[in-house]
């Protein structure tokens, strides 16, 4: 996915063994659930390279965002990340733009930066190539059937 030393967490889940440990942790303390324990296991959650977990620790990083005041910095580059990974790019950018704001230097988020703005160039150039088709497609077939209507009178 990304050649950006600093952005490696796109790039690196962690084992089985080791999410299932955070998950275990979070079970365990149920409601009760600390913050730590939480984002612990949305941590986890985020790196792996699923859809579902991926989802569920962006989830769990939204909550600790809104109801945990004094740890919304150290969400902001996994809400980023998570985002970045579900395709959610608008989202991702917003997030580490905020992170951004607070930390200029961050390496983390500048990397996460273009790695979401190559994203969103990639994609923006298919939907032009996509569109740019389907709009040649309609010339033609539109020019077939001028073509025959000028044939039938």
């Amino acid at each position: 996915m990304t050649t950006l030393p600093h952005a490696v967490d796109a790039d690196t889940p962690l084992r089985d063994e080791e999410l299932d440990v955070l998950r275990a942790q979070y079970e365990k303390e149920g409601d009760m659930a600390g913050v730590q324990t939480k984002f612990n296991y949305a941590w986890g959650l985020v790196k792996s390279n699923t859809r579902p977990e991926q989802h569920l620790g962006v989830m769990l990083l939204s909550e600790i965002f809104r109801t945990a005041p004094e740890r919304r910095r150290e969400c902001l580059f996994y809400l980023a990340l998570g985002n970045y990974k579900l395709g959610n790019y608008g989202e991702a950018r917003r997030y580490n733009e905020l992170l951004l704001d607070k930390e200029p230097t961050n390496l983390q988020a500048l990397d996460l930066q273009s790695l979401i703005n190559d994203k969103v160039t990639k994609e923006g150039l298919v939907g032009v190539a996509i569109v740019s088709g389907i709009a040649v497609a309609a010339g033609v077939i539109g020019g077939l059937l001028l073509r025959n209507l000028g044939r039938k009178r």
